[in-house]
């Protein structure tokens, strides 16, 4: 199985980040960003739409 990995961007704060998305919750998933601590749906923090799409495949 291959390894997919999405880029995170905060809604507030605009910092960015990769994740795999084998490590990540479901999109809808509270999830608190690693600079400011905003905390949001998982789906918020998908820098594309094409993230987004990944995220909801494995989940």
């Amino acid at each position: 199985m291959q390894e997919a990995w999405v880029t995170l961007q905060c809604p507030d704060c605009e910092e960015n980040w990769e994740a795999q998305v084998g490590d990540l919750a479901a999109p809808d998933t509270d999830f608190d960003c690693h600079g400011c601590e905003t905390a949001a749906p998982l789906a918020e923090f998908m820098q594309t739409t094409r993230d987004l799409e990944v995220l909801q495949e494995f989940h």
